[in-house]
Parts: C-alpha cells; sequence; structure tokens
C-alpha cells in the first residue's frame, strides 16, 4: 500500500481493504470466463441469476458488514468477495453436472494455440495494468488535492457500482460470441446487426439503469454515510451523480475493443486499452480536481467514454477517408470481407421432405457459379447427409419445432456450407470414427462426408449447432 498512499492514517485502513479485495480475486477471474462459456450453452439466464444474486448478496452484506458490524474498509472489500464468490459458484455448478456440452480436459491441453491467444488476450490484460497505474496517480492527485476523505468517498462509490458493471459485462458476454462466429462465417450481415442491437437495445438499456442510480445517489450513499454534515457524505452522493453516466459510452467502447480483437484490428484496440484504461481517465482528473474537486475527479469518467467513443469514429473517418455514413463504415469492415449476394444462397428447411430437394438446389447454385460437376454434386450430397442425420436424429428429441438453416458461400474457389439448427448439441465428427459392432454401414453417410470434404468444422455457440463444410 506504500505505492498507493504515504498517508500513515491511510494505509492500515487500505491493508484491510486489499485484503478483502483479495478474497474475491480467483472467483472474479474465473466467474467471468464462466460467464462467456455459458453463453456459448445458451445459458445466458444461469448468468443473469447469478448477477441478481451477487447484487442482492452485495448489498445485503455491506449493510451488515459496515452499517451493524461496523467492519468499515474491510466491511465494504470483504462484501464484494463474497459476492464474486456466490456468483461464481452459481455458475460453476451448470458445469459439473452431466448437461454441459463444454467440459475442462486438461489430459487434452494443447500448447499450439498459447501463442494466438497471448496476441489476441494482450490489450485486455495489459489493461489492468494500465488500471493500477491509473489507480497510483489518481490516489497521488486525491492525497494532494483533497485528503484522505476523497479516497474514502472514491473508493465507495466504485466500489458499490463494481456490482452494476455486471450489467454490460454481461451483454458483451453474448456479443462477443456472436462477433466470433459473424467473423469466422464472414457473415457481413450478421456481424453489423451485433453492433445494431448494441446501439438499439443495450444502450437504451443501459442508460435506464445510469439515471435509476443517479436518482438512488443519496439513499445509496447512506448504506455508508449517515451524517450529510461530514464532508465524505456530499463526495460520495455525487459520486453516484456522475459516474453512472459513463456505462453507457462504456458500452460503445467495450464492444469495439472486442470487434478489434476477434478481426484483428490491433491498433484501434490497444489505442481504446490505453485511453480507456489510463490516459483519459488519470488526465482529466489532473486537469479538473484543482477547480472542481471531487466531482471533476468523477466528471473524467464520463469524459473518458466521450473521448473513446469519438477516437472510434476518428479511427472510421481515417479508414473510409469520410465521415461513416453507416454501421459499416463505423465498423471499417474491409471491402473484401464476406461475398455478395450473387454469391451466396440461404435456405431453411423444415421436414426431412425438403432435404433432397434444397441439396438439388444446392448443386445447381454451384454450377450456375462455374464448379465442376462434380464438386457440385459432393456440396449437394454432403448437405443432404449432414442436413438428413440432423431431421433423423435432432427433430425427434423432442416435442419443440426446428429448422435448420443453411447458407451455401462460394468464395476463393471454394464451395463452404454452413449449417446451423437448434437441436440437442451433436458434433458430427464424434460420429464418423464410430462403428456398432460387425454394422460397417453405421455412420457410414457422416463418414463419407468427412472423406469427401476438405475441411469440417464443428461449435455449439448460444445453444445453437454450427457445422461448416468446405468442398
Amino acid at each position: 500500500t506504500g505505492f498507493f498512499t504515504t498517508d500513515q492514517a491511510i494505509r492500515p485502513i487500505f491493508n484491510r481493504y486489499l485484503l478483502g479485495q483479495a478474497i474475491g480475486i480467483l472467483p472474479m477471474i474465473l466467474g467471468n470466463l464462466l460467464t462467456a462459456f455459458l453463453s456459448m450453452e445458451n445459458k445466458t439466464r444461469r448468468t443473469t441469476i447469478a448477477s441478481l444474486v451477487y447484487i442482492v448478496v452485495n448489498v445485503l452484506l455491506n449493510l451488515l458488514f459496515v452499517q451493524v458490524l461496523k467492519m468499515e474498509a474491510f466491511g465494504l472489500a470483504l462484501a464484494t468477495s463474497i459476492g464474486q464468490w456466490v456468483f461464481f459458484l452459481i455458475q460453476v455448478q451448470y458445469f459439473v453436472s452431466k448437461k454441459a456440452h463444454i467440459r475442462l480436459r486438461l489430459p487434452q491441453f494443447s500448447g499450439k494455440e498459447t501463442g494466438e491467444i497471448l496476441k489476441v488476450g494482450f490489450p485486455g490484460a495489459a489493461s489492468y495494468g494500465y488500471q493500477t497505474i491509473r489507480g497510483l496517480i489518481m490516489n497521488a492527485l486525491m492525497t494532494a488535492f483533497i485528503g484522505s476523505v476523497g479516497i474514502s468517498a472514491y473508493a465507495t462509490t466504485d466500489n458499490l457500482l463494481r456490482i452494476f458493471w455486471a450489467i454490460p459485462s454481461g451483454m458483451l458476454a453474448v456479443s462477443r460470441m456472436m462477433i466470433s462466429v459473424s467473423i469466422g462465417e464472414e457473415d457481413r450481415q450478421t456481424l453489423t446487426d451485433v453492433m445494431r442491437v448494441m446501439f438499439r437495445k443495450f444502450l437504451l438499456l443501459m442508460g435506464c439503469i445510469s439515471l435509476v442510480l443517479v436518482l438512488l445517489a443519496v439513499p445509496l450513499t447512506r448504506i455508508f454515510f449517515r451524517d450529510p454534515a461530514e464532508p465524505v457524505y456530499m463526495m460520495t452522493v455525487w459520486g453516484f451523480r456522475i459516474v453512472p453516466l459513463c456505462m453507457p459510452l462504456s458500452i460503445i467502447c467495450m464492444h469495439f475493443v472486442c470487434y478489434g480483437q476477434a478481426s484483428d484490428k490491433n491498433g484501434l484496440v490497444h489505442v481504446l486499452s490505453l485511453l480507456d484504461g489510463l490516459v483519459c481517465v488519470a488526465g482529466f482528473a489532473a486537469l479538473l480536481i484543482g477547480p472542481f474537486k471531487m466531482p471533476g475527479v468523477y466528471a473524467a469518467s464520463v469524459l473518458n467514454g466521450v473521448v473513446t467513443t469519438l477516437v472510434i469514429i476518428g479511427y472510421a473517418w481515417l479508414k473510409n477517408r469520410h465521415c461513416p455514413r453507416n454501421m459499416e463504415e463505423l465498423m471499417a469492415i474491409p471491402e473484401n470481407f464476406g461475398v455478395s449476394e450473387e454469391e451466396r444462397m440461404d435456405l431453411t428447411i423444415y421436414n426431412i421432405e425438403e432435404v433432397v430437394h434444397i441439396a438439388q438446389r444446392v448443386q445447381d447454385f454451384c454450377e450456375k457459379r462455374g464448379i465442376d460437376s462434380r464438386r457440385s454434386y459432393l456440396a449437394g450430397l454432403s448437405l443432404e447427409e449432414m442436413a438428413g442425420n440432423i431431421v433423423d436424429h435432432g427433430y425427434t428429441k423432442d416435442k419443440k419445432k426446428h429448422t435448420i438453416d443453411v447458407r451455401i458461400v462460394h468464395k476463393d474457389d471454394d464451395v463452404i456450407l454452413r449449417i446451423k439448427d437448434d437441436c440437442v448439441p451433436f458434433d458430427p465428427k464424434e460420429r464418423s470414427q464410430l462403428t456398432e459392432g460387425d454394422d460397417i454401414t453405421k455412420n457410414i453417410g457422416i463418414r463419407m462426408v468427412y472423406q469427401i470434404a476438405k475441411d469440417i468444422q464443428y461449435q455449439n455457440i448460444l445453444g445453437l449447432n454450427v457445422l461448416t463444410i468446405r468442398v
């Protein structure tokens, strides 16, 4: 704590606060990871329940530890840490059940993709380093201009609002999966639709939540401080009135950082991480703390959101060489990303009778695109085998109505079949390696497709089976 403050009255309090926070580090890391995997399993409801329970537990424990038991800073931090453990345990229950499709298998660990993981994850990891440096600067500024009372108000505001940051994090978890899939499939329409949903729905919802927090500034402050005559009281009230305003803008930054990571826009990602994690908040706080004191410190977070949003627009302007006029230009999607309408065909299968008919349409599409008759026939045959297998086995597992969405793409002389269904999780690779007893014809259709195809990839994301076949 000596790195953060030299005030000997504050350091013992800070020591206890850090001890309480340290108890929650492990579940915080694991809980955030499980949120992403639950999205892939289409179990976002469990994350929502875990988030709501986390909020309730945190608020109740804050009241118990701070108001009743007078545990002060340690109680404030401990309430958050226990909330993190509750959040993690609710989520992890699913992955120790037999229902989970995704499981941790340590014996199958491979280091081949470690380099790529580090490359993609570095900006996000670096942002925590930036935030640590920012914390040093912010504490030094508040110590010099306001004193320990400012640090107390800032820590109180930050600690309680962390509860509500789980909401935009949950929004991002769903978007992250969709962005990843869309880029992998070069699906231009879905990729832009994800961002449209963020602007039209997520921003509106987060704006309403932020407004509620602003209106509840006084009741939230009274959880921790009761005497309005104390300086820390009004400093905390201003924190709850100002800081929530940055949350909607942060959603924009978070989504574009995620999009930049998935699409190799590393320059944009590094700039946004540095600005958001360190430069803007610390810089604006240094400029505003003198004339405006604590409201200036809080306003720095809002101005940070404004700057990062302008940087996103500026980046798009630079790439397009004009002001972005639509979502595709704002995202600076390369012109060669995806395919034109002439190069793709989208179909939907409702029943077994449609399978053969649509397989013929796939063959006709390929031949019209100049694909040789052999590959055209094999593309149609691959679709017929895989889609027929889904109808035979997936449609009969329950009484729900199911559909198979098929996309055929011709790009770079490859025929790509993307088959997506909402049936039970099913990885055809497992069946391609199985026969039953002496019956060598068992699963012969699936095994044949694996012999025909150049590459086959299977994912189960957001409760959907996604099979990509390259012929």
